[in-house]
């Protein structure tokens, strides 16, 4: 396994290619939900991806937002489901962003079915839920 964090311009084209594919097989796709799911973001993001040799495994990406920092586009490619691959790729974009971003406030947008997975890593529910794209979400901070 081989882990990235970098800008798109750390990438090979082919890296990025991967990447976009996967994030719309999974959140317009599998999830019925069609959205621009490429945006501006993923310019100024860092890029957390995990591989194993060409193949994508899991991905999330970082996104400063002044007052505070989120990440999210959190997915693990289908054939690597069940390996704690998410629980890895999001414990790596914490640590990025206390590293990168110390003493800022993490908060995330979370999809309501996943609150106690992200309340496993010390997050709690910030605001009532709320759709977003037709899926319902709740933001979510981190208690450090």
């Amino acid at each position: 396994m081989t882990v990235i964090i970098g800008k798109l311009t750390d990438l090979t084209l082919t890296q990025v290619v991967t990447i976009f594919k996967e994030r719309i097989k999974v959140f317009v796709v599998e999830q019925n939900c069609p959205y621009q799911e490429i945006d501006e973001a993923d310019e100024q993001a860092t890029h957390i991806s995990i591989w194993q040799g060409v193949e994508l495994m899991a991905y999330s990406r970082v996104i400063n937002r002044g007052d505070e920092v989120t990440f999210g586009r959190v997915i693990v490619v289908k054939d690597h489901r069940g390996k704690q691959l998410g629980r890895q790729i999001v414990t790596l974009a914490i640590a990025e962003i206390k590293k990168s971003f110390p003493n800022r406030p993490i908060r995330i947008s979370a999809q309501a079915h996943l609150i106690e997975f992200y309340g496993s890593f010390g997050f709690k529910a910030s605001s009532a839920e709320y759709l977003e794209d037709g899926i319902p979400h709740v933001d979510m901070v981190l208690v450090q």
